[in-house]
């Protein structure tokens, strides 16, 4: 029995606490949709945008997560050398579908 509650309550915690992650900016989430794009740099000055490279990770039901959101696959996307700005993208519907997506841009 304590084996099975200590497995709950870690699970609990490990759902609970999966959406926190560090950015500079995050903007408010809804629990039925959201779609939002925010910076990941908020030292934007004297940056230029030039070309974009996107690159993402999906996930569903929270219990299969893939894909590649790097800084470095989004930057290949568009052939970028020198990235001078980074921003994100976050789409969600009722926590079934989740989309994360690395936008990058530069020289």
């Amino acid at each position: 029995m304590r084996i099975l509650c200590a497995t709950l309550t870690g699970a609990m915690l490990v759902v609970l606490l999966a959406g926190c992650f560090t950015a500079p900016v995050i903007p408010p989430t809804g629990l039925v949709y959201s779609n939002y794009k925010a910076p990941l740099d908020p030292d934007v000055q004297g940056s230029s945008l030039g070309k974009t490279g996107k690159a993402g990770a999906m996930s569903i039901l929270g219990l299969v997560a893939l894909g590649d959101c790097s800084t470095e696959a989004a930057a290949q996307d568009a052939g970028i050398s020198t990235v001078t700005h980074a921003d994100y993208q976050f789409f969600n519907i009722l926590g079934v579908y989740q989309q994360f997506t690395t936008i990058v841009y530069g020289q």
